[in-house]
């Protein structure tokens, strides 16, 4: 029988902050920083590397499509609503009479300071509209 190759040394200078990182984690682990070192120059230098690297990167840009697909039909929500909104108002609010015109603009401004204060209520506790309507709704519903 052969006897296992010993290991060989090598000393390597660490910025601080790396140190830190590497007795962390070999703390949280239980194993000395050697063998964490020689852990990671191994999956470093292995073949495989690249594909974890990429595979890592994949998952990465998977979480970001699906984080900017929710965003699109987010931001497509508040357009419709918007646009709904308008519609309906520009179809239903006649013009008013100057004299009568001030005043609304007068209560038009307190009632536009309560809607943001209630606005501001609803955005800091909420749930959002967003989490109320159903992601499956079909252009048909």
């Amino acid at each position: 029988m052969s006897k296992p190759a010993r290991k060989q040394r090598l000393s390597v200078y660490l910025d601080p902050a790396v140190m830190n990182r590497l007795a962390d984690h070999a703390a949280r682990r239980d194993q000395s920083r050697s063998l964490i070192a020689e852990a990671a120059i191994e999956s470093f230098l292995s073949p495989d590397a690249a594909e974890r690297q990429e595979a890592a990167i994949t998952k990465r840009l998977d979480q970001f499509d699906r984080r900017m697909v929710r965003l699109e039909r987010d931001v497509g929500i508040s357009v419709e609503m918007l646009a709904v909104f308008v519609r309906f108002w520009l179809a239903t609010t006649p013009a008013l009479p100057e004299p009568v015109a001030q005043t609304a603009r007068a209560k038009a401004t307190e009632r536009y300071g309560a809607f943001v204060t209630a606005l501001g209520r609803r955005l800091a506790k909420g749930p959002k509209l967003r989490q109320e309507i159903a992601e499956d709704v079909g252009p048909d519903e």
